[in-house]
């Protein structure tokens, strides 16, 4: 999602005539797209401002006008002011759903820098998400990185409320965009030479628009004209029908992939996660789908050192992963997130035990993955 919302703010900063630089050491304005899925993530950020920190006061010393600095996405919507409080040297923060007034906040900031001569002092703001959905002209930039791929945004934010995800409060409730402009978005795509899409959401398959569910929203997709493949992320298991399974297998466009995060085999882990589906449901999801969709690429995320999940716990975990023979995992240990209800818990795994518990599946992922490319090569 944050790929496709740094190509939309690049769109509509070129239409001011702003240029994409990679060097923040000659940039007019300095924008951090941040995640705040992970501590990880969010670390690399406050890093890189505090670099940025010590240049611009150097600059300031100087005579030189220093860069206009802003932090736009999740970590903008989930830290607020206090963003200002530990990096002064910001000058504005916007969360997910205002990334259209940007333009706007930027003129506004560099005209009164401008006027103030080095500008040591400026108006800081914050721009929070409302909840609402955001203005439809922002997705028709048609600025795409890749000449041949598209990312195209069906929904934003999620309602679901899983105990350790940050999403809801970071980009707010599950909104979804009407399906006519979804396609017209995509049609522009393919004018400009894109060939292949991938349809964005955080519960991607959760999409509703009157009476167009997700899977009659990929039966459209699969219409277009002159479009030759496309897929979808991110789905959730509990919104994953047999009749998606069936459109899958079905869609000469459809790509033959599912990225289906478990996130934990014991049930009394998904209960605390408030995922809504046990060890057995979601086994026998994916037996359906590999029945239903012949040669169709699995693959999940899988989190480790949850609060209370215990050696059993673990052990539900490696059966799991073992029994379900993914494609690929992206294996995370389990750190607090602001806002969320498992942040209140006591974070009772060591860090060496998350480390542990991390290595064996990630080991056990790899195996799996060699052994299936061992199977690929004999029957080639």
């Amino acid at each position: 999602m944050n790929i496709r919302d740094s190509e939309v703010i690049s769109g509509l900063l070129r239409a001011m005539n702003y240029e994409l630089i990679t060097d923040s050491d000659t940039a007019d304005v300095i924008l951090f797209n941040t995640c705040s899925v992970r501590q990880h993530a969010e670390d690399k950020v406050w890093s890189e401002i505090g670099r940025i920190s010590k240049r611009t006061t150097h600059d300031a010393q100087r005579t030189t006008k220093r860069p206009l600095i802003g932090v736009i996405g999740c970590m903008a919507q989930t830290y607020k002011d206090e963003i200002f409080k530990r990096a002064p040297v910001v000058d504005f923060v916007v969360g997910p759903s205002d990334i259209a007034k940007i333009p706007t906040i930027i003129t506004e900031l560099d005209n009164a820098q401008r006027s103030t001569h080095n500008a040591l002092i400026l108006e800081r703001k914050i721009w929070e998400t409302d909840g609402q959905a955001r203005p439809e002209e922002i997705y028709r930039s048609g600025f795409y990185e890749d000449k041949n791929h598209a990312y195209v945004v069906i929904s934003e934010g999620c309602s679901n409320f899983c105990s350790y995800c940050v999403v809801p409060y970071a980009r707010g409730p599950l909104r979804n965009r009407e399906y006519m402009d979804i396609l017209d978005e995509i049609k522009l795509a393919l004018e400009k030479g894109i060939t292949t899409i991938t349809l964005l959401g955080q519960n991607v398959n959760a999409y509703v628009d009157k009476d167009v569910s997700f899977v009659k929203l990929v039966e459209l997709v699969n219409s277009v004209k002159g479009l030759k493949e496309f897929s979808f992320v991110t789905s959730h298991p509990k919104d994953t029908s047999i009749d998606l399974c069936k459109a899958m297998a079905k869609l000469d466009k459809l790509k033959k992939y599912l990225h289906l995060p478990v996130q934990s085999g014991s049930d009394k882990i998904l209960k605390l996660m408030n995922r809504g589906y046990t060890k057995k449901d979601y086994l026998d999801l994916i037996e359906n789908y590999r029945t239903i969709v012949k040669g169709g690429k699995l693959t999940t995320d899988i989190m480790v050192g949850f609060p209370s999940e215990t050696e059993v716990d673990f052990k539900d975990v490696y059966d799991l992963v073992k029994r379900a023979q993914f494609d690929a995992a992206y294996i995370f240990k389990y750190s607090p997130r602001p806002h969320t209800q498992a942040s209140q818990w006591p974070d009772d795994v060591t860090k060496e035990e998350k480390g542990r518990r991390h290595s064996m599946i990630l080991d056990l992922q790899r195996e799996i993955s060699r052994n299936k490319g061992k199977r690929k090569k004999a029957t080639q």
